[in-house]
C-alpha cells in the first residue's frame, strides 16, 4: 500500500513488470503489451487496457474475415486458369499470393484446468498450540486451528513475520518447536511453494508431467498428460524441449500443473501470483471456485486474495488473529480496530493527564490529608496498565527518491529491437517511447519477453538487432 501510494505521487517515469492487478489499476497511465512479437500500446490503466485490448482483437477479426472473403474470390478466380499474360494480372496474382501467404491474428490461447481432486474424509488437518521461533525471534505461538472441509484461508503479514514457515510445518518440511499438527488419513496434500521444488531442468516438459500420472480422470473422461500441457498453453512444440530453455513464469506455470495433476485435496499455495501472468492466474481463481477441497494460501495479491479467500489470518509478533471474509473485508474491520484502539488510546491520555493536574493541585495544597489523596491518585495511575499509540504501518516508512536533475520530455527510446532464443523469436523490430509523468506497465504471457527487453535496457542482455537510447 506504501509503495503504490509513493509511486502515484511520482512525478517521474516509470517501467515496471508487474501482475497486481489492483496495483496496474492504481499506478499506471499506459500499458504495452508484448502479444506474439509485436509490442502493443494502450494509453490506459489495467481496465480501460482489457476494454481496448478487446476492441483491438474485435477489430483484427473483421479484418481477418474480410481477408478470407476477398480470398476466397480470389481463389475462385485462379482456380479458373488465371494466365500472367498481361501486367494487370500478374498483379492480381502478386495480390493473391500476398494475401494467402499474410498471417491472420493469434488469438489468446485459454488455460483450462478440470477441477480435480480427492475425496476428503472428515477429519483434515488439526493443529494445536503450535510454536515457532528462530533465535529470539517469535514467528508463531500457541495457534490452534482445526481446518474445515470447504475452507478458503488467505495467511498475511509483514515478510519476515512466519508466513512460509507456517506452510512448510503443515507441509511437513520443518517442524515445530512445540504443539502438534494432525493430518487425516484421507489428506492429500499439494504444496505450491515458492522454490520450484524437485524440479530436474534436464528433463523434457512432459516427462515432468508424467512421472506424476500419464493421465488423469476429469468428468469428461480420462485426459492425457500431453493434453493437459496443451491446456495449460504448452503446445507439442514445446512438450519434448528440456525445461532448462523454459522462462522462469512458464516453469511455475508447469510446476503447478504437475501439483494439480496430482489431484490434491488440499491445496498449499505459498504466494502463488508472484511469477504466474494474468492469463494463467485467472483461469488458477476460476479452477479454485470449483475446487472440492481445502485452500491455503500465502499472498500479497489482494485482487487474488478478495477472488479467492472467505478468511484471512494476521500473523503479527507471532500471534495469529483470523477476520471473516476477503481482503477488502479484512481492511476494513482492521481500521474499525485500530481507529477503536486509537479513540481508547486518546480517552486514556486524556484521562492521565486529567489525574495528573488532580495530584499536582492536591500537593499544592500541603496539607496531610490533600498529600494522602494525591498520594492514593498516584498510586492508582501507576497500576494503570497504560497503553502502546496504535500505528500506521505506513508511517514507520520513510524514503524519498528525489533525482538530481530533472529529465527531459523523452526519457527512454527504442528503436527496431529484435531478440531471440534458441531459434525462438520473442520480439522483433520493436519501437517504444517513454516519456517524462508516464507510469508504464509490460504486460504479456510468460516467456514473451517481459523480462528480457528490461535487461536489455539495464544492459545484462544484448539485443540482436535495434537499439535504444536513454533520455538527456
Amino acid at each position: 500500500d506504501w509503495l503504490e501510494d509513493y509511486l502515484k505521487k511520482f512525478k517521474g517515469a516509470l517501467l515496471m513488470i508487474t501482475h497486481d492487478r489492483y496495483f496496474l489499476d492504481s499506478v499506471t497511465n499506459r500499458i504495452v503489451e508484448l502479444d506474439n512479437g509485436k509490442l502493443y500500446s494502450y494509453q490506459a490503466n489495467y481496465e480501460g487496457f482489457l476494454e481496448l485490448k478487446a476492441e483491438r482483437m474485435d477489430m483484427e477479426k473483421a479484418s481477418e474475415r474480410k481477408r478470407q472473403s476477398i480470398l476466397r474470390t480470389e481463389l475462385a478466380w485462379m482456380q479458373r486458369g488465371a494466365r500472367a499474360r498481361s501486367t494487370k494480372q500478374k498483379g492480381r496474382i502478386q495480390r493473391f499470393e500476398t494475401l494467402r501467404d499474410k498471417k491472420g491474428p493469434v488469438e489468446d490461447g485459454k488455460v483450462e484446468m478440470e477441477s480435480i481432486s480427492s475425496r476428503l474424509g472428515r477429519t483434515t488437518i488439526e493443529i494445536s498450540d503450535l510454536c515457532k521461533s528462530y533465535g529470539d525471534k517469535v514467528l508463531v505461538k500457541d495457534y490452534t486451528y482445526f481446518f474445515l472441509k470447504d475452507d478458503r484461508i488467505g495467511y498475511i503479514g509483514p515478510n519476515g513475520s512466519g508466513k512460509s514457515t507456517l506452510m512448510k510445518m503443515i507441509a511437513g518440511w520443518i517442524k515445530p518447536d512445540s504443539g502438534t499438527i494432525e493430518i487425516g488419513q484421507t489428506v492429500k496434500l499439494g504444496y505450491f511453494s515458492q522454490e520450484n521444488e524437485d524440479m530436474d531442468t534436464s528433463l523434457k516438459v512432459i516427462d515432468y508431467i508424467k512421472n506424476v500420472a500419464e493421465y488423469v480422470k476429469t468428468k469428461d473422461g480420462s485426459i492425457s498428460a500431453s493434453q493437459m500441457l496443451e491446456r495449460f498453453l504448452f503446445p507439442g512444440s514445446v512438450q519434448y524441449t528440456t525445461i532448462s530453455r523454459l522462462s522462469g513464469g512458464e516453469k511455475r506455470r508447469l510446476y503447478l500443473l504437475r501439483i494439480l495433476m496430482d489431484a490434491p485435496n488440499v491445496l498449499l499455495l505459498d504466494e502463488p501470483t508472484n511469477d504466474l501472468d494474468i492469463r494463467t492466474l485467472t483461469i488458477l481463481e476460476d479452477y479454485l471456485d470449483s475446487f472440492q477441497g481445502i485452500v491455503i494460501t500465502v499472498s500479497h495479491d489482494r485482487y487474488f486474495l478478495n477472488r479467492v479467500v472467505t478468511k484471512v489470518v494476521e500473523i503479527e509478533l507471532g500471534k495469529l488473529t483470523t477476520f471473516m471474509g476477503n481482503y477488502t473485508d479484512y481492511a476494513k474491520k482492521k481500521e474499525m480496530l485500530r481507529e477503536a484502539r486509537m479513540k481508547e488510546y486518546l480517552n486514556q491520555q486524556q484521562e492521565i493527564k486529567h489525574q495528573e493536574a488532580v495530584i499536582e493541585k492536591l500537593r499544592s495544597f500541603n496539607r496531610e490529608k490533600s498529600i494522602k489523596r494525591a498520594e492514593s491518585r498516584q498510586k492508582a495511575l501507576d497500576k494503570m496498565d497504560v497503553m502502546e499509540k496504535p500505528i500506521d504501518a505506513q508511517e514507520h516508512m520513510k524514503l524519498s527518491l528525489q533525482p538530481d536533475v530533472t529529465s527531459g520530455n523523452d526519457v527512454l527510446e527504442l528503436i527496431g529491437l529484435s531478440k531471440s532464443y534458441d531459434g525462438v523469436t520473442l520480439f522483433s523490430n520493436v519501437d517504444f517511447l517513454l516519456q517524462r509523468g508516464e507510469h508504464v506497465a509490460i504486460l504479456g504471457d510468460n516467456g514473451t519477453g517481459k523480462t528480457t527487453l528490461l535487461k536489455i535496457i539495464n544492459e545484462i542482455v544484448t539485443a540482436d538487432s535495434g537499439s535504444f537510447r536513454l533520455g538527456a
